[in-house]
């Protein structure tokens, strides 16, 4: 089936070719990177953690995010979202792909990685962290690859694979919840030491992935005349709704807690992201527009006209992505380090060789999607086939 993905129009090929061009740039930086050091980024020694690790925060809730239709079309057999299903499936081998980039080029040197598994450390969160990303990446191929092949031939999924289907759904909420730990469990740094930072990362991957997943079958419905169902994208658009409000919820529960309780050490993270620290303001306007977009996404989620309404619905969606994407992929990551344990403020701004690298494996996972979902457009109006379940 991969030969369906190397056959399509002038413009499949042109998207194609613009997403090769970005990552051949971001390769030369990459290059540039490995050579010279982590020196040519942005980091220091007060903000070790940086574009990097905040994609890779933000990427791993849109790879767990895949249950939400995982669960109502496998464990509930909720039929509408058939043709979805195997979609999410892929965003969440791409994003999952795209994490281990990012987790590549924030070490360095990439033969680092190896280490993880010839020195094992299981009291490391990290080492965990990998376990599960590996594994739910190994799941998703596994259940795409089988579910697809079955479809293809108008054939039911053999028995086999539901055990597989059901580990993937606690699997991909593990793999959230351990990203989380690995913030929360931090002593020294009181902005993330929050027991409630695992269900907010649920909560905003459930609304970030699905919404994600809303344009991109409105795009594939555009380009390729592939179309999910109005009824199946309406769903999908309450559980972003109920997700989104349960992660603005789960956000001003934090607040409440640091400004009620007055203790400085947890208060400065916050002022420092909406108002500026002792002269330094390098997010507040980032900050400012996740939450404008997050309540221009609230607005029209929580009316069902405007829920309803494919137009307003992909506003919507895209105000939630990226009030999300800057919350979570910008601030929450790099808020943690400012100000540092004793008060200091090192601030941090991606540099050149960042930005070129980070659109460079946010491309690849691109490119991922394209092929996966030309493979799936391509078959299914050729065979005329309908999701077997």
């Amino acid at each position: 089936m991969l030969e369906k993905a190397l056959s399509g129009s002038k413009r499949y090929w042109t998207w194609i070719g613009f997403l090769l061009a970005i990552m051949a740039g971001g390769g030369l930086a990459f290059i540039y990177q490995f050579v010279v050091g982590l020196g040519v980024t942005g980091l220091s020694r007060d903000v070790p953690w940086g574009f990097y690790i905040a994609q890779f925060t933000f990427l791993v809730g849109v790879a767990a995010s895949a249950v939400m239709v995982v669960i109502p079309y496998y464990l509930h057999d909720y039929k509408i979202f058939g043709k979805m299903a195997i979609l999410g499936e892929f965003v969440a081998i791409a994003a999952v792909s795209m994490c281990m980039g990012f987790i590549v080029a924030d070490m360095g040197q990439p033969t680092k990685v190896m280490n993880i598994f010839f020195n094992p450390t299981p009291n490391s969160l990290m080492f965990w962290d990998t376990i599960v990303c590996f594994g739910y990446l190994a799941l998703n191929i596994l259940i795409s690859v089988v579910s697809f092949d079955a479809e293809k031939r108008g054939i039911k999924p053999p028995k086999w694979i539901k055990p597989f289907i059901y580990l993937s759904i606690p699997w991909a909420v593990s793999i959230h919840t351990v990203t989380a730990f690995l913030y929360s469990g931090l002593a020294a740094r009181p902005f993330w030491m929050s027991a409630i930072l695992a269900p907010r990362f649920l909560a905003s991957a459930f609304a970030a992935g699905p919404a994600l997943l809303i344009l991109l079958c409105m795009i594939l419905r555009k380009v390729a005349d592939y179309d999910v169902g109005e009824k199946a994208l309406k769903k999908l658009a309450v559980i972003v709704t109920y997700a989104m409000i349960a992660n603005v919820f789960f956000i001003l529960l934090e607040i409440f807690t640091a400004i009620y309780s007055d203790m400085p050490h947890h208060v400065h993270h916050f002022q420092y992201l909406f108002f500026g620290y002792q002269g330094h303001t390098g997010l507040v306007f980032w900050m400012w527009a996740s939450v404008i977009l997050a309540v221009v996404a609230l607005v029209l989620l929580i009316n069902p006209a405007f829920r309803n309404n494919l137009q307003t619905l992909a506003i919507a969606c895209v105000a939630v992505f990226g009030s999300l994407w800057i919350d979570k992929g910008m601030c929450m990551v790099i808020t943690g380090f400012i100000p540092n344990p004793v008060g200091g403020v090192t601030e941090y701004t991606p540099s050149g060789p960042e930005i070129m690298i980070t659109l460079a494996i946010w491309a690849m996972g691109f490119l991922i999607i394209t092929g996966l979902y030309k493979i799936a457009s391509t078959v299914r109006k050729q065979e005329g086939t309908e999701p077997a379940h």
